[in-house]
């Protein structure tokens, strides 16, 4: 009954659904709407800017957002602007996609890397495997020298061209093969599973992360694996195939408990964690986080996965590199939340932004 009544109340406060009608920030308090949030902070500390990375950084997690080379120039520039001195672009792509990326983008190689996916065609039948590996390696001929972004929220693996794998998971022994030949063929393979905890919890006002949840929720949907379930997944793959590197995208949306990812950090020497898109999530505790990625400041690679544009690029240098705190970001996260910096040390930084990305690249 109680659970009830909160729930009744939530939806008078936010209006039932949850983004039904709008509202000004500037109503009053009883009629604002929860999407409609927008506080100010107004604490008097030290402004800190961060408006280009402590060393030369490598962008390990982005996408090829830029497709015309006027796109692609500009894009460079504010690269160089801010620091990054290559970003590798998970295209996710196979065949005729990936060809025609790899041929637009090929013509900045000093600027980017292009990785490939995997081709799920014909999942379900006798020689997947083998046609798999041999478009890999047609792939890799032409100059895909990684595969991502790997991704499976529960459902399969359905981050992919032309089709989706749905029920095929990382750990399924019929991708032993392929990932077998895809550590053979010195290709890191970055691999998105599960999304943050949040988003497998009840929409209700115990929901901390609930603006940013309702969006991409999964506490609906049917039939797919759990947060620990995918986390197992990727664990088994790991474990699996020792000379393959793996990249977890996101820290293995493990941001709610990062000794999950960390204990998988400090048993498997073949597995590396991206902290890429999940700034928000991490600066709610940066003591915390900062314990965290000092401990496995050789495992952990830095990425973006939020777009191009210079601001961007300032918000993840601010968060991990500068002791700001309680400024909000709304414009870049989904979140209520404000961010806190985590103020790395510099031996930590550089292995994070530029030398554990170079080990992964030149393997």
């Amino acid at each position: 009954m109680i659970r009830l009544i909160t729930l009744f109340l939530l939806g008078l406060m936010i209006s039932s659904p949850l983004f039904a009608q709008d509202n000004s920030s500037s109503a009053p308090a009883e009629d604002l709407l929860l999407k409609n949030y927008r506080p100010e902070s107004l604490y008097k500390v030290h402004n800190y800017k961060a408006d280009k990375a402590s060393f030369k950084a490598v962008d390990m997690h982005s996408h090829a957002y830029p497709q015309s080379e006027e796109d692609i120039e500009e894009w460079i520039k504010t690269m160089k602007k801010n620091g990054i001195e290559k970003t590798v672009l998970l295209t996710k792509a196979t065949g005729e996609k990936y060809d025609s990326l790899y041929t637009v983008y090929s013509e900045y190689s000093d600027y980017f890397e292009v990785w490939c996916g995997i081709d799920y065609s014909g999942y379900e039948e006798p020689g997947f495997a083998k046609k798999a590996i041999k478009e890999l390696e047609r792939l890799h001929k032409m100059g895909a020298t990684g595969i991502g972004e790997l991704g499976d929220k529960g459902k399969g693996l359905s981050y992919s061209h032309p089709v989706e794998a749905i029920g095929l998971h990382i750990d399924d022994e019929r991708l032993d093969p392929v990932l077998k030949r895809a550590g053979e063929l010195n290709m890191p393979v970055n691999i998105h599973v599960a999304e943050p905890y949040w988003f497998y919890m009840d929409m209700d006002s115990t929901n901390d992360g609930l603006m940013n949840a309702v969006n991409w929720r999964l506490d609906n949907q049917e039939g797919i694996l759990g947060h620990g379930e995918m986390l197992t997944t990727l664990e088994n793959a790991v474990k699996k195939h020792p000379e393959t590197t793996f990249i977890a995208a996101h820290l293995g949306n493990s941001s709610y408990d990062l000794s999950i990812i960390g204990n998988m950090l400090e048993k498997y020497p073949n597995l590396y964690a991206d902290v890429s898109a999940r700034y928000a999530e991490l600066s709610q505790i940066p003591r915390h986080v900062k314990r965290f990625i000092t401990k496995y400041q050789n495992k952990i690679v830095y990425g973006t996965d939020m777009g191009t544009d210079s601001d961007m690029y300032n918000v993840t240098f601010r968060v991990l590199q500068t002791m700001d705190e309680h400024f909000y970001r709304q414009d870049q996260f989904g979140y209520h939340w404000s961010l806190n910096g985590f103020n790395l040390s510099d031996e930590v930084l550089k292995k994070v932004y530029q030398s554990n990305a170079r080990k992964i690249l030149n393997k």
